[in-house]
């Protein structure tokens, strides 16, 4: 029995200059038993249709690289109506210039854009997939951990030693204290753990704790200025979208030829809506993550609001509903965190964060209370209640060290950062280290960024990984005071930074849009897909190669062990963390580090 004849495969490179492309498919399709020919650049359409005829051609593949004179490509097919093959042979058209739409208007069977790769051709060759499913084969992946395979020992004994007496001085110290936000947790817990259709008892009990404004929202007045409700049709017309997209998602690939970092991009729009947009976007440009910003009255508001939620401001109001619509929109393996870091409702938004099914949240009561604007006291009280919600409900928690762009030294945030994971760890919540790479206040008064960005952030992931086996997230995000309002620039230090990440293999990096830090207004979607473009032809620049740091990164690093070895002493000092934090411990207020005022004297004893 003969064995049936491979198809013959005629490699057009339609361009006067570029046959890159089709050599690759052509090497390619050799070694799986191909019978190829190669034309030679710039050849005439009469010529191929006439070596096509010659050849007994099976299949034409038709390469261009230059955008101009498509007139040429469509004449091809026009010869070979006129020949008499065009039914009988298969003609593709691919390369930089061509997209699925223009080579179907020039008359071609298929096209290929350049996202596509040489397995995709040759699975179409093979014909194993329908022809218009080929621009939308999925990137088949399963949802990250970031946490996976990290132990959480601490390998500094003296560093050990002084955590362990700061979590349990703190603990014992928060032992029989509750707050209106761990009140609220309670019971909006309970509410939708309940059977119980009757919702009405839990929200008056809710609203108990809650300021008068929100007590007004849920009575049907809005007195918040520029917050409003979405109407419901608005909202099933954009999930009727979503699930149609969902379908035909074929996201880009971000890395190269590694696995890490993971990619995050921040959204908060004011507009449910529009952020479940720009998280379509972002995945469709390969993020792996994104994650959720509210508005900054809401840190210092008791209380959330309830339902699909719009604010004309700075981010979008952060309630069960709105959450929810970002789970129902995202791709299964996107990583969705919600913050809840700095605010009066830090616990009760774990819980949302939770119950209605984000991956990952954000917690740091040293950050929030003294650059977010929240008392020490309650929020070291809310937090640690939230970092019993994170354990209960397996999200992670990342640890954000944004006091560093206040002017708080890196080694005294560090210390911060370090009692939140410690506080974490000691109720089994597993936390995500978050350093900044950025050109801080300090770090431009001493110095020590004046020659290169490379040595200091990388000293800071040195440090780290002396003191702790634990998964590192530089954000938020990388570059910050690098940026300008130039997009391209701001663009080129997001990337430049995002390769220090890679080269120092950290686990995850956020990354801003390219008009993030000049906006003056809502983030555009292009500025999104700028950085998030830029990021991906930064990775495939470098692969596997690396940017090397200077023997200079070793002496930071252990500088800012010292650092933070002393600056853990002087919190020890201190009866808790929250007192350590009056006292100015983890950061002066020539640093920028003001204790926040937000929720002062609301801390009680359980009853």
């Amino acid at each position: 029995m003969n064995k049936e004849r491979k198809k013959r495969i005629l490699l057009v490179a339609l361009d006067p200059v570029h046959d890159v492309g089709i050599r690759l498919i052509g090497k390619k399709l050799k070694e799986r038993g191909y019978e190829t020919l190669l034309l030679p650049r710039d050849t005439t359409p009469e010529e191929v249709i006439e070596t096509a005829i010659k050849f007994n051609a099976d299949i034409v593949m038709v390469s261009r690289t230059i955008g101009y004179n498509f007139e040429i490509l469509s004449r091809v097919i026009e010869l070979a109506e006129i020949a008499g093959i065009r039914k009988e042979v298969t003609f593709i058209l691919g390369g930089r210039a061509i997209r699925a739409e223009l080579a179907k208007e020039l008359g071609y069977d298929v096209g290929f854009d350049p996202n596509v790769s040489i397995e995709d051709v040759i699975d179409f060759i093979e014909g194993k997939g329908p022809k218009e499913k080929i621009r939308h084969k999925k990137i088949s992946t399963q949802k990250p951990d970031i946490t996976k395979g990290f132990s959480y020992k601490i390998h500094d004994e003296e560093i050990k030693k002084l955590l362990k007496s700061i979590v349990e001085k703190t603990r014992s110290w928060a032992q029989g204290k509750t707050s209106p936000g761990i009140e609220r947790a309670e019971i909006f817990l309970e509410m939708m753990m309940s059977s119980s259709k009757n919702k009405s008892k839990y929200i008056g009990k809710y609203l108990e704790f809650c300021d008068s404004k929100v007590v007004d929202f849920y009575h049907g007045e809005i007195k918040f200025n520029e917050v409003n409700m979405v109407p419901k049709k608005e909202i099933d017309g954009f999930l009727e979208w979503v699930n149609k997209v969902k379908e035909s998602m074929s996201p880009e690939k971000l890395r190269h030829s590694t696995q890490k970092p993971l990619v995050f991009i921040q959204f908060g729009t004011g507009s449910p809506i529009a952020d479940a947009f720009a998280i379509k976007v972002s995945e469709s440009w390969g993020a792996d993550g994104v994650i959720h910003f509210g508005p900054a009255w809401e840190a210092r508001t008791e209380g959330l609001l309830n339902g699909l939620v719009a604010y004309r401001g700075d981010g979008t109001p952060t309630t069960f509903e709105n959450v929810k619509l970002y789970v129902k929109s995202k791709e299964k393996n996107t990583l969705l965190t919600i913050r809840a870091h700095r605010g009066l409702n830090t616990p009760e938004t774990v819980v949302i964060a939770g119950i209605a099914g984000a991956e990952l949240t954000k917690i740091n009561p040293v950050y929030g209370s003294i650059c977010g604007g929240t008392d020490p006291e309650r929020l070291v009280i809310d937090s640690i209640k939230a970092l019993e919600y994170a354990a209960k409900f397996s999200l992670s928690y990342d640890i954000p060290t944004n006091e560093e762009l206040a002017g708080v030294p890196p080694y005294k945030a560090f210390a911060g950062m370090l009692i939140s994971a410690a506080l974490g760890i000691d109720v089994g919540a597993k936390p995500i280290l978050k350093p900044l790479f950025c050109n801080s206040p300090y770090l431009i008064l001493e110095g020590f960024t004046e020659d290169n960005y490379v040595d200091y952030n990388f000293a800071k992931v040195l440090a780290l990984r002396k003191i702790i086996d634990a998964p590192i997230w530089p954000g938020e995000p990388i570059g910050f005071m690098t940026h300008s309002e130039d997009r391209v620039q701001s663009s080129f230090e997001t990337a430049f930074h995002a390769l220090i990440g890679l080269s120092a293999d950290v686990n995850a990096i956020t990354i801003a849009s390219s008009d993030e830090a000049y906006s003056g207004g809502p983030i555009s979607v292009m500025a999104r897909v700028d950085t998030l473009r830029v990021v991906k032809e930064a990775f495939r620049a470098i692969g596997r190669a690396k940017i090397t740091p200077t023997k200079q990164a070793n002496k930071f690093a252990n500088d800012l062990i010292k650092g933070i070895k002393q600056t853990l002493k002087e919190v020890d000092y201190y009866d808790n963390l929250a007192e350590a934090i009056y006292n100015e411990a983890l950061g002066t207020k020539e640093e920028g580090a003001y204790p926040g005022r937000a929720g002062r004297g609301t801390v009680n004893s359980i009853r």
